[in-house]
């Protein structure tokens, strides 16, 4: 088939950003990325050379909170001066549509710091012009209704939750879903943590490696045989072989707080001697969030790629590696 050089010109761009740092310098950013990048619906890790998890890692897995599915509720309710009083401003508080397209339906999502309207303005008191029309914009104007995923951060005693405040609504309440599996003689690249572009012979690029750890998360096969008619994939060289990879799952609504609890905590594991050389955290954020990373927009186009992965090694050095949709900002 012939493709005009144009159309291939207008092709979208994939970006795969890659940085390197170790995560006690002054100037990492690894925690900052964490944060800007809000709205989360799987992470996933794999440690080689261990089969079950780590003592130091198991409270932050089981540790990722509740969240909530609000049916029904109108769009004008998340920005009442009570709601914000209780939840905004009281901590970190999540909201993103459930089940909704970005490239063909109404979305809405709240953030902490939030977008468009800003609810911890100071001009946007009780009394103002500017939130009266608000108001009067999302509930007479334009009265939109959504079922909302809702979650909430919040380090005190807590008075009131999500549940109870929205109990006139259908609340439904979820824990993220857990799995784990071990994967057995695993043939994992040799990485080398101070140099992203690889060395020949001695060390796997950054952009081959991400290429294998979606191999592997897939199941897809690494030894490209002659049989295999569904995969030519092998693993990049130079590789190692090993003996079992526990491979950790957390689906849900996940909150950038609870993910640096846990990358913390891989930093904890390798104070004391680990035949591992490196650990991952990959994390996945939803398709059709209408902002990937702080307060951009995010498009869909084919996959609405929106995702992340840190490497972290046993010197505490770190690659994180983030993949950019085609009309996304570049973090």
């Amino acid at each position: 088939m012939f493709v005009p050089l144009r159309w291939l010109r207008e092709s979208p761009r994939h970006l795969l950003v890659c940085e390197r740092s170790h995560v006690t310098h002054e100037r990492s950013r690894h925690a900052a990325h964490v944060r800007g990048h809000v709205f989360n619906c799987q992470v996933s890790l794999l440690i080689p050379e261990c089969g079950i998890v780590p003592e130091v890692l198991k409270n932050a897995v089981g540790d990722f909170g509740e969240y909530y599915l609000v049916k029904k509720l109108p769009l004008h309710e998340l920005v009442t001066e009570e709601f914000i009083n209780t939840f905004v401003k009281k901590g970190s508080c999540y909201a993103l549509t459930y089940n909704t397209r970005i490239d063909q339906d109404n979305t809405a999502a709240l953030l902490p710091t939030v977008i468009t309207v800003d609810l911890t303005d100071s001009a946007f008191d009780p009394d103002s012009k500017k939130r009266n029309r608000v108001i009067w914009a999302l509930k007479e104007k334009m009265p939109l209704e959504f079922d909302f995923l809702l979650a909430w951060h919040y380090t005190g005693s807590k008075e009131l939750s999500l549940k109870s405040y929205f109990s006139k609504n259908e609340v439904k309440a979820y824990q993220p879903k857990i799995t784990f599996s071990t994967l057995r003689n695993v043939q994992c690249p040799v990485l080398e943590n101070n140099s992203l572009q690889g060395e020949p012979e001695a060390a796997c690029s950054a952009q081959d490696f991400f290429q294998w750890l979606g191999a592997v998360f897939t199941h897809v096969g690494l030894e490209n045989t002659s049989s295999n008619f569904l995969s030519t994939y092998s693993c990049p060289q130079p590789s190692t072989l090993v003996d079992q990879a526990l491979l950790c799952t957390i689906t849900g609504f996940i909150l950038p707080e609870k993910i640096i609890h846990l990358l913390e905590q891989i930093c904890c594991y390798f104070q004391e001697p680990k035949l591992a050389h490196w650990v991952t955290l990959t994390v996945h954020g939803f398709a059709d969030s209408p902002v990937s990373w702080r307060e951009s927009e995010h498009s869909f186009l084919r996959g609405g790629e929106n995702l992340y992965n840190f490497v972290i090694f046993r010197s505490l050095d770190y690659w994180i590696q983030m993949a950019v949709g085609a009309y996304d900002d570049c973090p």
